[in-house]
């Protein structure tokens, strides 16, 4: 990887989307780390700016970092042997007073490693989620939600219901997220890399906490994790309210 700064990807996903670009899916390692990839990666995490991990490395530190090292990185990745370094935790409030916000803050080499696992990733999962699901998905927004919302009013319903799943990214259970990954992704070393992501620790002060549950919320991998285990929840209140339309309606 090089430190050029070509047009960054808005949409922070795989570039160009084509529907006729069928991933072997029992090999991704290789694709993520295509020099394209990682290239597109650290483009992403370099715009995104943030502060360092706990080894403390910075942005304008990473260039001279990868130069010396990334062949001894990537190999450790396509070897399995690759270890993460534990997260960085950052407590910030949430709006209105609503109590605290529990960040882990990666450094910056498993940022653009996430990252280029999320640009493979987000192709293969985000097409089979629900058309109602708006959250931290390409070209999608709050605005578009809220435009549904609209056009479900006009067509005659009158009620909704507002959900919130309290401390969700605190909670994930583990294994049942990674048979969610698994439906799609048959590659062995990618599967034990993200778990490894999973349970790679939090520093809390001076120690180094270990994760057994939840998803770190400001890692690049997060938000497509939720979705993807949120997946099945959406389709079964989607099927529910559709039923209730169609009762009410």
């Amino acid at each position: 990887m090089n430190n050029s700064d070509p047009s960054m990807n808005p949409d922070g996903g795989d570039g160009v989307w084509r529907d006729d670009r069928k991933p072997a899916l029992d090999n991704l390692m290789q694709r993520i780390l295509e020099r394209d990839n990682m290239q597109r990666a650290w483009n992403r995490v370099k715009s995104n700016q943030g502060a360092p991990g706990i080894d403390g490395m910075t942005l304008d530190d990473f260039p001279i970092y990868a130069r010396e090292h990334w062949i001894k990185i990537r190999q450790s990745l396509m070897d399995g042997s690759y270890q993460p370094c534990p997260v960085r935790r950052v407590v910030i409030p949430k709006p209105h007073g609503k109590g605290e916000r529990k960040l882990g803050v990666p450094c910056i080499v498993d940022r653009v490693i996430q990252q280029a696992i999320l640009q493979v990733l987000t192709p293969i999962f985000d097409p089979g989620f629900s058309e109602s699901s708006f959250g931290s998905r390409p070209k999608r927004s709050a605005h578009g939600a809220i435009r549904q919302v609209k056009t479900i009013i006009k067509s005659g319903s009158r009620y909704a219901v507002d959900l919130d799943l309290e401390k969700f990214f605190d909670t994930v259970n583990h294994d049942v997220l990674m048979s969610r990954i698994a439906r799609k992704v048959t590659d062995k070393v990618l599967l034990a890399l993200i778990g490894r992501y999973l349970r790679a620790g939090v520093l809390v002060g001076g120690t180094v906490e270990p994760t057994d549950w939840g998803t770190p919320q400001g890692s690049p991998l997060s938000p497509l994790l939720s979705n993807i285990l949120l997946d099945d929840l959406d389709k079964e209140l989607e099927a529910l309210l559709t039923s209730l339309c169609q009762v009410y309606g």
